[in-house]
Parts: structure tokens; C-alpha cells; sequence
């Protein structure tokens, strides 16, 4: 169950299938209206990208149920995306994600639940931190979670926030710093694509 980026399509985020060599492996992706899942910044206010979330975590799951109802168990089902999609897909498997196999993050960080006050932060690129708020019971799900060290979307912060809260949530949890400048998708990346769904 894959979700794209920002200005992305299904049909892109699909492409990794091919492109990591996955034959055999099933993949859906939801289209996001107008190529976005939400207009501004994921670390913006809760109360500003509130509405825009839910209506694209409830696209995750029910893709997820559509999969279940073709006869695959949740154990079976994995998580991903890209930049905004792969915010989508964090934030939904920390919500709703209990007995998925895990998911893959690509430029990705959570979202939160709400918001936990105080001024802005240089280190969140000038917004202000999160409360991450989710039920536990990810024992034994696997995260991959790739970043490059000066990506001009996704902070270091927040990725270390996230790996700090999905590992509490019993997540077995996997990073990539990659070095220098960058948002976009690496060979490392489709290689762990490979080795984590194709086994």
C-alpha cells in the first residue's frame, strides 16, 4: 500500500515496484486529489493540516481493507511512500497500524497528533514540536526510515523524533542518513524494497 508525493501520481509511486524488481509483489496506491495530500508543510499547526490528514489516513486504510478483503492478512500488508507520501504512510501505520508487516519510509517523517507548544525551532526548520500520541502494539513490525542529512523538506529532528517513538511503540526500526543535499529516492532504498518485501 503505497502513497506518492507532493505533485507525484499513483502511477509514479508504483514505478518502485518495477524499478526495485519486484515481479511478484501487489501494490495499490490511492491518488491524492489535486497531487497533493495536504497544501502545506507536514510540520505545520495540527489544527492546520488536521482535516487534510484524516481524509488521507482514511485513503490509506481503506486500502488496506480493500487488500484484506482479497484474502491477504494484515501480517501481509506493508506500508510506504515517498516525501509527503511517506509522512502519510508513517502517521497512518502509528495510528491505525497494528498487526501491518511494517513500512517504508522514503524522505518521510511523522506528522503528530497535536501540537506541544512553545516557539518555533530551528531544528524543525522553523515550526514548532509535536506531540506524538499513539496507542502501542507495533511488536515485531519493521520500519525503514531514509533521509538525506540536509534534505530541504524533512528535518533530521523530526526523523530522530520519529524513530524515537516508533521504536516505543515496539516498532523494529532501520535509518538512512544519506550525506549532502538531496530528497529522492536512493539504490539503497529500492534495495531494501527488495529484500524486505520480496522475502
Amino acid at each position: 500500500m503505497l502513497a506518492h508525493g507532493r505533485g507525484g501520481t499513483a502511477d509514479d509511486i508504483l514505478g518502485l515496484i518495477a524499478a526495485a524488481g519486484l515481479s511478484d509483489v501487489a501494490a495499490i496506491a490511492p491518488q491524492a486529489p489535486g497531487q497533493s495530500w495536504w497544501p502545506m508543510s507536514f510540520l505545520a499547526p495540527v489544527a492546520e493540516t488536521g482535516p487534510f490528514v484524516e481524509r488521507a489516513i482514511a485513503a490509506m486504510t481503506a486500502g488496506v481493507a480493500a487488500l484484506q478483503a482479497d484474502g491477504l492478512t494484515r501480517d501481509r500488508i506493508w506500508l510506504g511512500g515517498f516525501s509527503q507520501g511517506a509522512c502519510l504512510a508513517l502517521e497512518t501505520f502509528a495510528r491505525t497500524g497494528a498487526g501491518l508487516a511494517g513500512v517504508l519510509a522514503l524522505s518521510g517523517g511523522l506528522l503528530g497528533t497535536s501540537d506541544a507548544g512553545g516557539g518555533p525551532d530551528a531544528a524543525l526548520y522553523g515550526h514548532a514540536p509535536k506531540v506524538f500520541d499513539y496507542p502501542e502494539g507495533r511488536d515485531g513490525a519493521r520500519v525503514w526510515l531514509s533521509v538525506h542529512e540536509r534534505d530541504p523538506h524533512i528535518p533530521l529532528q523530526r526523523v530522530s523524533d520519529s524513530v524515537v517513538v516508533l521504536r516505543g511503540l515496539g516498532a523494529r526500526v532501520e535509518t538512512r542518513v544519506y550525506p549532502g543535499a538531496g530528497h529522492r529516492v536512493m539504490t539503497a532504498d529500492l534495495a531494501v524494497l527488495k529484500d524486505w518485501l520480496g522475502g
